[in-house]
């Protein structure tokens, strides 16, 4: 059995590159997450974690992560990634991302909408949200990431 995390840092970050892979990679590094391994989870933030904006990962280690990117080859294009926490009262919080050829205020909306959505279906009053997003206008190979990295 995995340990449940108990400190996240919410994190959003874009970066240009040579290839998409590159300018991904240069994403994660100016979002401060670029030395260690995403683990790609799904959308629940654990009872009780902790917000750590601070929090030092490990290089190498494997971080439980919850992402939105895009990646973009069309100078010009105007791309997004935001992500978001719901918070209830006294339960677990909802993480939800997206990414998109957008500015960072449809982006934002799109994240607000789906936390109210996540809140109501589940039936648990939402208390408050916090939202990241970045936006950026491609040069070349361009990508933007908005990310919840848990952490034990």
């Amino acid at each position: 059995m995995l340990p449940t995390p108990k400190k996240f840092k919410i994190v959003a970050a874009a970066a240009e590159g040579s290839h998409k892979l590159t300018a991904f990679d240069n994403a994660l590094l100016d979002a401060g997450i670029g030395n260690v391994n995403l683990v790609r989870i799904s959308s629940i933030l654990p009872p009780a974690a902790q917000q750590d904006q601070d929090l030092e990962l490990p290089p190498g280690s494997l971080v439980p992560t919850a992402y939105g990117s895009i990646v973009c080859e069309e100078p010009g294009t105007k791309i997004s990634a935001a992500v978001g926490i719901g918070f209830s009262s006294d339960t677990f919080g909802v993480i939800m991302e997206y990414s998109g050829q957008c500015g960072k205020a449809e982006a934002e909306a799109k994240i607000a909408s789906m936390l109210k959505d996540a809140f109501e279906n589940r039936g648990i009053p939402l208390v408050k949200t916090e939202i990241r997003a970045v936006e950026h206008t491609v040069e070349q190979t361009g990508c933007a990431f908005a990310a919840v990295a848990l952490w034990y």
